[in-house]
């Protein structure tokens, strides 16, 4: 299937690793003309060559740390006319509640939430004015069921739903769709660097730390296994594609069944 991306130009924040590589990668491959980001030059330069080699597409890249907001502006300023706005960028950390400062909890919403506030301002103008355009907030499952391991990232995930829907209202009748995307347990790299330290503290092989995990932590899984960032990218390509012009507003789930409510 042509997803009709050929020519676009796209952004992906967090891209040079896990699920924002694969993402990014997902839309070189598909003719995109994709911007990949990262926090250190040599990083982006890095996974840039490497897109750019297995899809034969000229792949670009900025270095910066998007939670802040004048590296914000400096990327709108060298690359303004992004066409389809991944919103990747995030992080998390398992704490417990009354352990939790108000440092940890602002550090997560500038990341997780600011970030993509401040990107989606800077572009949505002139995807108005040329009345096309996507933006995608990569959410978890977690917006939806709040992990109590880690209170406040499931929090800045909640905020990504409703951002996403409330700004897909705003540009009701437009050609441009807003949406966010609820990720399962996927094995990204900050995801496989928790579970290898915590298989190895506890004494156990990293299938056997998995096995448990879906049997305790995330018993409603219905794949019963952690997710490859590819089967996210999958799901988020397509959403970037014209194709995908019925679809907005939506909390799209490539969760492994987690949710258990049907709608």
């Amino acid at each position: 299937m042509d997803l009709q991306l050929k020519g676009k130009h796209a952004f992906v924040s967090g891209s040079t690793a896990g699920i924002g590589y694969a993402i990014a990668h997902a839309l070189a491959n598909e003719g995109a003309n994709v911007i990949i980001n990262g926090r250190t030059q040599e990083a982006v330069d890095k996974a840039a060559l490497k897109i750019q080699q297995e899809t034969n597409q000229t792949v670009q890249g900025f270095a910066g740390d998007l939670s802040q907001a004048p590296i914000a502006e400096a990327l709108f300023k060298a690359y303004p006319n992004i066409e389809i706005l991944i919103n990747n960028l995030g992080i998390f950390e398992p704490k417990a509640f009354e352990d939790t400062p108000d440092e940890d909890w602002m550090r997560l919403f500038d990341v997780n939430v600011l970030s993509g506030v401040r990107l989606s301002r800077l572009y949505l103008p002139a995807m108005k004015l040329a009345n096309r355009g996507r933006i995608i907030f990569i959410s978890s499952e977690s917006g939806v069921q709040i992990p109590s391991e880690m209170i406040h990232y499931g929090v800045t995930k909640t905020a990504q739903i409703a951002l996403a829907r409330g700004l897909a209202e705003a540009v009701a009748g437009t050609g441009i769709t807003v949406n966010s995307v609820l990720l399962g347990p996927t094995s990204s790299r900050g995801v496989g660097d928790f579970v290898e330290a915590m298989a190895k503290a506890e004494g156990k092989t990293l299938d056997v730390f998995e096995k448990e995990f879906f049997e305790k932590v995330r018993p409603t899984s219905l794949i019963q296994r952690f997710a490859t960032p590819e089967e996210v990218a999958t799901l988020v390509t397509y959403l970037a594609s014209p194709l995908a012009s019925a679809t907005t507003g939506a909390a799209m789930r490539v969760d492994g069944g987690v949710i258990k409510s049907a709608f």
